[in-house]
């Protein structure tokens, strides 16, 4: 018996060995839970933070980010600036797509006019309207051509803008900014974004993609930094089930997972401290009305809803991961920004909150005997499963009562998009560091206005901030509309967010940021550290 056993000892100790030699052999792979499913590959298509994890492994903007998420100069070696701010000079990078051709300043106007075209109804459309006539093009009343966008010749890329815009650089790292390859978007049409067409200029290359299963990136050898990029591999993951991806990175089968569960907090900061990344973020989740379906156009129902809605007990009781309760729509931590807009309950005990809000409620005739009823959609993570439940609870005691309706969050964003909802979960991360990219929100017909909010007096101080060249005048300019956006209950704030993501150690090049993105041509596996189980 013994004999038998060292005999098997020996077979292991082989087989162990073999194994070591083969992941020696074989390329450095990054395997990243992703949250959401990705509804393309297209830059002019998508808008969740999980499809821009992958686009900015794959495209390169004129800027793009540094490993702490900071600009640098990307496809563009540098940029002039005229003294009034309105006109942008880039200069090209000499580098190559994915195929072989060159990268020119053409393709960066032809992507800006794609993307403005009003049949293709791109959500984020909105966000380059600070080029010269973007906005007249893209509501179908300007042609293409008159974008104020120019190449005049193959390396200078020169933007007029409409008004001074100082954050621009990060804009520039936007997907909205990134360029596409004319000459593949022609060929194949919209089909130019399946991995067996893709060109891409970015440090990855789409190999295979397998909708709700996994997406696999492969080195690009012509990336214009190729030699940097240590990671060869890097497979996505849609990992809607946090808890399910938790137990996958216990496995040994995820190395980064993006959300963490916030049920799992307290065993997570015990068991897998080192793994646990958590900063502070330019994030905000926020409960939205339908303004186009009665009674949310009436301001006493949308006051009450958010007199209701307890913060303090979903963060520190439901949630638990330390965010700060939100009583206003703009994170801390934005740039050139005061920030002292608030709700004007912010200080009200919240049992005085539900005395208002039942009182608001009786002036449009509900109460014990008459409640309202109505839908709220929220995604179908566990997350988003114990928050409706949560705010489902709060709403009853001022006789409201919600169906919840849970998706995906592909199709929750979907249906916000079309405005087809009564009230909703949403959540907004930071597209650059500056008040605006949340405000510009709340403009009439903004792509991203989902409740369809609208007033005049709002829109007009931020038209007054986007011409305002100073920045503590456009900074309190943008204050005001807050505090206007705020006062009309527009949106209902709950939490600023923290980020979540868990990476094992033997992950290396990892920058917590505020923005949240690290991009994997920054990162690297060092196998000589250990997992945390």
């Amino acid at each position: 018996m013994r004999g038998l056993r060292i005999l098997a000892l020996m077979v292991v100790a082989i087989a162990v060995a073999a194994c070591s030699q083969a992941e020696t052999n074989a390329p450095m792979t990054l395997n990243r839970g992703n949250g959401a499913e990705l509804k393309s590959l297209d830059p002019h298509y998508i808008d969740m933070t999980s499809e821009a994890n992958v686009l900015g492994d794959i495209l390169v903007g004129l800027a793009t980010e540094n490993a702490a998420g900071d600009p640098i100069p990307g496809a563009a070696t540098s940029w002039d600036v005229s003294p009034d701010g309105l006109t942008w000079t880039f200069h090209i990078r000499d580098h190559q797509w994915s195929d072989g051709v060159p990268v020119t300043a053409h393709d960066f106007v032809y992507a800006y006019r794609r993307l403005l075209e009003p049949q293709r109804a791109a959500p984020y459309a909105y966000n380059i309207w600070v080029i010269k006539n973007a906005k007249a093009i893209n509501q179908g009343k300007m042609p293409g051509t008159a974008l104020g966008a120019e190449a005049p010749d193959d390396k200078t890329l020169v933007l007029h803008l409409e008004h001074p815009a100082p954050y621009l650089p990060q804009l520039l790292m936007h997907q909205t900014m990134f360029p596409v390859p004319r000459h593949a978007v022609e060929k194949f049409g919209d089909a130019w974004s399946q991995p067996r067409n893709y060109v891409a200029n970015g440090p990855y290359i789409p190999k295979t993609w397998v909708p709700n299963d996994h997406l696999t990136l492969v080195k690009n050898p012509r990336f214009y930094d190729a030699k940097d990029v240590r990671i060869e591999v890097v497979n996505y993951y849609p990992t809607v089930d946090s808890q399910a991806a938790l137990k996958q990175m216990r496995a040994g089968e995820l190395d980064i997972q993006n959300p963490l569960p916030a049920t799992e907090i307290i065993w997570l900061r015990k068991h897998m401290p080192h793994t646990l990344q958590m900063a502070d973020y330019l994030g905000v989740t926020y409960m939205l009305v339908n303004f186009k379906r009665p009674p949310f156009n009436d301001p006493r129902m949308r006051e009450a809803l958010s007199l209701a809605f307890d913060r303090e007990a979903m963060t520190g009781k439901v949630m638990r991961l330390g965010e700060r309760p939100a009583y206003a729509f703009v994170p801390p931590g934005i740039a050139n920004y005061p920030g002292t807009a608030h709700l004007s309950f912010r200080d009200m005990p919240y049992e005085a909150r539900i005395k208002k809000a039942r009182a608001l409620m009786a002036e449009m005739g509900y109460g014990p005997n008459k409640h309202f009823h109505t839908t709220y959609r929220a995604t179908t993570s566990p997350d988003g499963g114990r928050t409706a439940a949560a705010l489902q609870a709060m709403l009853r005691a001022i006789y409201v009562d919600i169906d919840i309706v849970r998706t995906d969050s592909p199709m929750l964003y979907r249906s916000l998009q079309v405005h087809d909802f009564d009230t909703s979960f949403a959540a907004w991360i930071a597209d650059f560091n500056d008040a605006s990219n949340f405000l510009d929100l709340l403009v009439t017909g903004s792509g991203n206005n989902y409740g369809r909010y609208s007033n005049p007096a709002f829109d007009d101080l931020i038209h007054q901030a986007q011409n305002e060249r100073d920045a503590a005048k456009r900074g309190a300019l943008l204050n005001q509309a807050e505090q206007l956006a705020l006062n009309d209950n527009a949106i209902i704030p709950v939490l600023f967010m923290k980020t979540r993501d868990l990476v094992q150690p033997y992950v290396r090049g990892w920058v917590p940021n505020i923005r949240d993105f690290n991009r994997s041509r920054w990162l690297w596996i060092d196998h000589s550290i250990k997992p945390e189980r």
